[in-house]
């Protein structure tokens, strides 16, 4: 039996999670990283490492927060969401220990951490090998008849802060000691807090759907006699995932709990076979960045692109809708701006951040309040706030930042307002001058800014505006649905950056109401809006292509807005 180091890293809101290390006696070039599945700890991941026979792998496991040795409430998370943040932050954590790079790197992660570990793959892409998901809770068997609406209903009430699991070893695998061992092991809890259960609800449904976007070598377990999760929705998830190198295995009379049951060591012979295949491939992300042209995005912009059918029910509820925008939806404020301006134009982004409900007579007032609250404009000023931290932690005195399609950068001045001290010399361009008139005005009297007309995809004329520290380009690649333009754009914003300096840009990888916006909402000259959301593997490929390594992300919990920070090598 391998054994293992205890050690400690910190997560990005200062928790210090428990982890086990199983490191081999010479500096490791490989690592597997396993996530343990609800309620359990790492303790419980011995059996897989012994099993899998890879003693010159380093291998590392975690005490999810809630979970093990771990701090915070059993079973509890403030989201999913925080979870990835966590994996990410294992992530960098083991990649700075040890001299590892995610290229060198497979991640394992069982039930509900393989749903988990999907989201943060699809949100953050961190470039791993390869990634097997174990029977991942996509939707997990609850037997009582509504009993999530019943809960999500509780919640509104402030009751059921927890639920208790209904499961037992017994139900989990058909090895009777390893179902002793999980009943009597004094650091499982089998408790759940209820919004966790209820975010793994969603987010499940959302790793459903993006699916197309994990382009990770993925190995997809499944028991056909699991008692805790339904095996369709694994099934129709394997099936949307685009890798050429994706794998999957059933296994016909074993349980939920695969690394535990009675003939696991035919899981673990599956699972080192494919971790060494992961190994034997070159990395090859070039067609990511033909995604414009194929794959499921494309095919989705294209169906979107052509609308629906005059005849289909769907149109006639999108007609009624725009038209209502158009009559009653004008005494909004911000409907008046998007259907003179453009909805996705800088006037009305401004009017978003502003978050001020505005509108002639009261109903007015209360139609733009519903309009300012839909998700995607809660998400637009949460991108907001995620640009200003990112911009806030590299910026320094003496420091010159150009912002292209900046608008008039009312979030600059928000943020150097408070630090007129700070030597700075801000570029911002637009091809608007209207919205760099705006700037001014509310810039002056500080000199600082600099308001002027340019073509953000121009690559000449962005190379002229150089050398700068930073370089900022938010709201504007989201717009375009093909990446010739950017390729153009960012060899140009690569040409203006000094070596050593930063990047900061935002990307749409998942909108929710694609079609709802593409059938009702307009840009400035009247066209529809049409949207192709890019992964963030894609994203981050262009970028690295124009000469730029990734080194920070943030993304909101519904992973619709992502603000990156890249270093120019």
């Amino acid at each position: 039996m391998r054994q293992s180091s205890e050690h400690h890293f910190t997560t990005g809101d200062g928790a210090s999670l428990f982890y086990r290390a199983w490191l081999p006696s010479t500096p490791p070039q490989r690592a597997l990283l396993l996530f343990h599945r609800g309620h359990e700890h790492s303790a419980r991941m011995q059996p897989l490492v012994d099993g899998l026979q890879l003693e010159d792998y380093a291998i590392f496991a975690w005490d999810q927060r809630g979970c093990g040795h771990s701090p915070g409430p059993r079973g509890h998370a403030r989201s999913l969401a925080q979870l990835e943040q966590d994996m990410q932050a294992f992530l960098d954590h083991l990649c700075e220990q040890h001299s590892l790079q995610p290229e060198n790197i497979v991640v394992i992660a069982h039930s509900v951490a393989a749903v988990v570990a999907g989201l943060w793959a699809v949100d953050y892409a961190p470039r791993l090998r390869g990634l097997v998901l174990a029977t991942p809770a996509l939707h997990i068997k609850l037997y009582v008849p509504l009993a999530r609406p019943a809960l999500a209903l509780a919640r509104r009430l402030g009751l059921m802060e927890n639920v208790q699991s209904y499961v037992r070893g017994g139900a989990l695998t058909h090895d009777r000691e390893q179902a002793r061992q999980y009943d009597q092991d004094p650091l499982i809890s089998r408790q759940i807090s209820s919004d966790m259960l209820l975010d793994l609800h969603q987010g499940a449904r959302r790793l459903q759907q993006c699916a197309p976007n994990l382009d990770t070598p993925t190995l997809v377990l499944s028991s056909r006699a699991d008692w805790v999760v339904k095996n369709l929705p694994i099934r129709r998830f394997f099936r949307a995932l685009p890798s050429p190198y994706k794998e999957s295995q059933v296994y016909r009379n074993f349980y939920h709990a695969l690394f535990h049951e009675k003939d696991r060591h035919l899981v673990f012979q599956d699972v080192r076979a494919f971790v060494l295949r992961c190994f034997e491939r070159p990395v090859d992300r070039s067609r990511l960045a033909q995604a414009d042209r194929y794959g499921l995005s494309a095919e989705r912009y294209r169906w979107h692109q052509a609308g629906l059918p005059w005849l289909h029910p769907k149109n006639w509820v999108m007609m009624k809708l725009r038209l209502a925008l158009k009559s009653v939806g004008r005494i909004s404020q911000g409907m008046r701006i998007g259907l003179r301006s453009g909805f996705s134009s800088g006037s009305s982004l401004d009017y978003v951040y502003q978050n001020q409900p505005g509108g002639f007579t009261p109903l007015g007032r209360w139609l733009d309040a519903g309009y300012l609250a839909a998700i995607g404009w809660v998400r637009v000023r949460q991108r907001r706030a995620h640009l200003m931290q990112l911009l806030g932690e590299v910026l320094q005195n003496n420091t010159t930042v150009l912002d292209v399609a900046g608008g008039p950068a009312r979030y600059l001045i928000d943020l150097l307002a408070p630090r007129p001290d700070l030597n700075v010399r801000v570029l911002v361009r637009d091809r608007d001058p209207a919205a760099l008139e705006e700037g001014r005005r509310l810039a002056r009297p500080d000199a600082r800014f600099d308001y002027a007309q340019s073509d953000a995809l121009d690559a000449r004329a962005l190379a002229a505006q150089g050398p700068v520290d930073i370089a900022i380009v938010s709201g504007l690649y989201e717009l375009i649905p093909g990446n010739g333009p950017l390729t153009h754009s960012l060899q140009g914003l690569a040409a203006a950056v000094k070596s050593g300096g930063y990047l900061i840009y935002t990307n749409q990888p998942y909108h929710p109401q694609l079609e709802l916006i593409a059938e009702t909402l307009t840009h400035g000259d009247g066209s529809r809006w049409v949207m192709r959301c890019r992964s963030t593997a894609e994203m981050d490929e262009l970028v690295a292509q124009a000469g730029f390594k990734k080194v920070k992300m943030l993304i909101d919990d519904d992973g619709i807005f992502s603000v990156s920070l890249a270093q120019k090598l």
